[in-house]
């Protein structure tokens, strides 16, 4: 079995995950494996922010739904179409609490600048702080008031620019790069584990102002219908040329809709994953990546190296986010709908990093690898699990307790297939089935 351990073991992999998605496609339905490939796409890219931060320095990132909630915020932004009477009852008094904000920022920042440090200088601060805060909240809750009062049932907040869906990953991007900026200055100084908790702290509070600030994207009312970067079913089995070709394949319209509609977000969320990829490994392999690892392994000499520790950190967490945020928006553009109480911290964090870890940390093929791997068992587990517990209880009569009991707990089977796979590979192949390459 030394030839696993080779060249061909990625690629053998990989083939074996495209046979488990074909194996779907014939026994379930195309509709369903490219469903899955699609959502193992998604996850890929998630993985892979993940493993920027944590492969590359060292970085235990768990707000990691608060940088895809962001992103999913942005596909809203740009994609969804201005609500002209919210803008009309609230935008522009929103627009000056914005601007209110930034100029007692500033302020205060050149207060403190021009006084010594001192009493003054913090009862100043405390004192602009106050009014700061009081002066924004006279300006904002009015605001936001009257906009969520516009036809609360149907909008009730600003709506977009009216952007093509697609953009809105480059703005969630961005959006969670800003975000990371902000969070790593305040908490990059921390100590590893109290890095972790604030990331996680800050990921709550991203998600719970998406879900209470109404004026933003309705808040727990979600937003639906947002515009798609693929055609919808509906105006293809509208057209004649296509129903023909459908029925020339042998094939249901509706169910051909489905699969071209699929198709094309595979082909550009494989688009996006590819570049995202190239850009990873050229960063990794470059002499900015040999010098992360390096801060990654030993801190200490990299320091004593020059090496600022802490930019360099930033540099990377921010890099991770940005990833995460755009896997973040792409997930939302094939839902089709932003809901923020989906966002789970804790559970889909930990699903993200099972994948980096079982896939391989430090390896941006591997965590590629994880996602499409975790996301499919996540997916496929629940009918698999059924169907053992059919084959299990084929013996027992109708209506007999027991096998009620495991038929309904069937849907519990992913947690047992996720623990043992993170088992295994932790036993057999702890640095993941692609571990990262040690270079000398």
């Amino acid at each position: 079995m030394s030839w696993l351990q080779g060249p061909a073991r990625g690629p053998l992999l990989y083939l074996v995950m495209a046979l488990l998605l074909a194996l779907v496609g014939v026994a379930q339905s195309w509709n369903v494996a490219l469903a899955i490939l699609n959502m193992c796409l998604v996850s890929a890219v998630m993985a892979l922010g993940a493993n920027i931060a944590w492969g590359y320095a060292g970085l235990m990132n768990v707000g990691l739904m608060g940088f895809a909630a962001l992103g999913g915020l942005a596909v809203v932004l740009a994609a969804q179409p201005p609500v002209p009477e919210a803008w009309s009852a609230g935008g522009l008094r929103l627009l000056g609490t914005g601007a209110a904000l930034v100029a007692s920022v500033a302020a205060i920042a050149l207060v403190r600048a021009r006084l010594a440090k001192g009493r003054l200088r913090a009862l100043a601060t405390v004192a602009m702080v106050v009014g700061a805060y009081a002066l924004v909240r006279f300006l904002f809750d009015p605001a936001t008031d009257a906009i969520e009062a516009v036809d609360p049932a149907v909008t009730g907040y600003l709506g977009g620019l009216g952007l093509p869906s697609a953009t809105g990953w480059l703005l969630g991007g961005l959006l969670a790069a800003g975000a990371a900026w902000l969070i790593g200055k305040v908490s990059l100084g921390l100590r590893s584990d109290y890095f972790a908790i604030a990331t996680l702290g800050i990921s709550e509070i991203v998600i719970a102002v998406l879900k209470n600030e109404d004026w933003l994207a309705r808040g727990v009312k979600n937003v639906t219908g947002l515009p798609r970067p693929a055609p919808y079913e509906v105006d293809l089995q509208a057209s004649a040329a296509f129903v023909e070709r459908a029925q020339a394949w042998g094939l249901d319209p509706a169910e051909a809709s489905g699969i071209v509609v699929k198709l094309c977000y595979a082909a550009l969320f494989a688009a996006v994953l590819g570049v995202l990829l190239w850009l990873a490994e050229r960063a990794l392999n470059s002499p900015w990546g040999r010098m992360m690892r390096a801060i990654r392994d030993n801190e200490v000499a990299a320091e004593a190296m020059g090496k600022d520790v802490v930019k360099r950190r930033l540099q990377t967490f921010i890099l991770g986010s940005a990833v995460v945020g755009i896997g973040g928006a792409m997930m939302v553009s094939f839902d089709g709908q932003f809901t923020p109480g989906a966002y789970q911290p804790l559970r889909f964090t930990f699903l993200i990093w099972v994948m980096v870890i079982v896939g391989g940390s430090g390896n941006n093929w591997g965590s590629v690898l994880g996602g499409f791997l975790i996301w499919f068992v996540w997916i496929e587990a629940e009918p698999v699990g059924r169907w053992l517990m059919d084959a299990a209880t084929a013996w027992a009569p109708e209506g007999n307790a027991f096998a009620a009991h495991l038929q309904e707990g069937a849907a519990h089977m992913r947690m047992i297939f996720m623990g043992a796979i993170l088992l295994l590979v932790l036993r057999f192949a702890p640095r993941g089935l692609m571990p990262e390459k040690v270079r000398r």
